[in-house]
């Protein structure tokens, strides 16, 4: 008997410890969980992210691709309970960050996770540096958990052959007003990429937005830091940059001095036609008054020319005057 309930006590000590206390289980608040049942994952009815908001960023061959079917997301908590049959998996969801030239698969691929290469339209192996911001989407946690083996080698594949393709076609949007014409840097495609890496990283992040329904990964920001060229035109860059600058700087002067010259013709304009103005308006004042008086008579008017002359009289330093004879 001693035997027989030594057994059945360990049993049962066991089967506390397996079933038991295994089964209490906790979600921390960076962590959602999911719940299967004998291997399938707890649903939410039969939402699918085709027809959610998630789909609105794919085609109709990718939404019959990536059709992955909505669970039920248990959130930070607990503790919760379990039966022996139930597993639990895990994901963080908290924002992550990750070298954009790092291969999850393969660590020393670029150059050991530090520079990712590119071609670019005129036939120049350029280095790319910067990061990428990500999440798990809580939305789609089948697609992380269950969809994909390795989801973020998956993500990593799909940002790279976006940016590659982009960086290979990449043309920089013309500006004549405030290129002044000049096409030399614009025409160089690293320097247009370095001018433009703003619209580079939006466009990244547009293209990549359909991610969180492939992969279940949200990618938040795309952070292209740098562009390098190869070391061979690095010093011709310099000299192609070095030149553009002193034709611009040389135009933007010359605009200045002609503005500058505009603006001294406009005000001489101005002046000469006020200083007009000032010599025609007593001579219109004039008219008027002679006006007024030949209304009064040729008295009044004659009136007025003698004193006029007497006027001038007292200016006068001569008088030559003409005698009747």
């Amino acid at each position: 008997m001693s035997t027989l309930a030594g057994v059945m006590i360990g049993f049962a000590v066991w089967f506390l410890l397996r079933y038991v206390l295994s089964a209490i289980y906790t979600v921390d608040q960076n962590e959602r969980a999911v719940k299967t049942i004998f291997g399938r994952a707890e649903r939410m009815g039969n939402n699918t992210t085709a027809t959610t908001v998630l789909g609105d960023n794919l085609t109709d061959e990718q939404k019959a691709r990536y059709n992955y079917p909505i669970v039920r997301v248990i959130p930070p908590g607990g503790p919760y309970f379990k039966w022996p049959w139930e597993r639990i998996y895990k994901a963080n969801i908290a924002t992550q960050t990750i070298n954009m030239a790092q291969d999850p698969e393969d660590h020393k691929a670029n150059a050991g996770g530090t520079i990712l290469e590119a071609v670019t339209k005129d036939q120049l192996n350029t280095g790319l540096n910067g990061q990428i911001r990500y999440r798990v989407a809580e939305s789609n946690l089948y697609a992380y958990l269950f969809g994909i083996k390795l989801p973020i080698s998956h993500v990593m594949g799909y940002f790279v052959s976006v940016l590659r393709e982009r960086i290979a076609g990449f043309e920089a949007p013309q500006d004549p007003a405030r290129d002044g014409g000049m096409s030399i840097v614009t025409g160089v495609s690293i320097n247009d990429l370095r001018k433009n890496l703003r619209d580079l990283n939006e466009h990244m992040e547009r293209e990549c937005a359909s991610s969180a329904a492939r992969y279940g990964i949200i990618l938040d920001a795309s952070l292209i830091t740098g562009i390098d060229p190869p070391n061979e035109v690095e010093s011709a860059l310099a000299a192609i940059n070095t030149a553009h600058n002193q034709v611009s700087s040389d135009i933007s002067l010359a605009q200045a001095l002609a503005d500058q010259k505009i603006v001294q013709s406009k005000r001489a304009v101005e002046i000469e036609t006020l200083n007009a103005q000032a010599e025609v308006e007593p001579l219109k004042a004039l008219a008027d008054q002679l006006i007024e008086l030949r209304k009064n008579g040729p008295e009044a008017l004659q009136a007025y020319q003698r004193n006029v002359r007497l006027k001038l009289y007292t200016h006068a330093a001569q008088i030559v005057r003409e005698v009747e004879r």
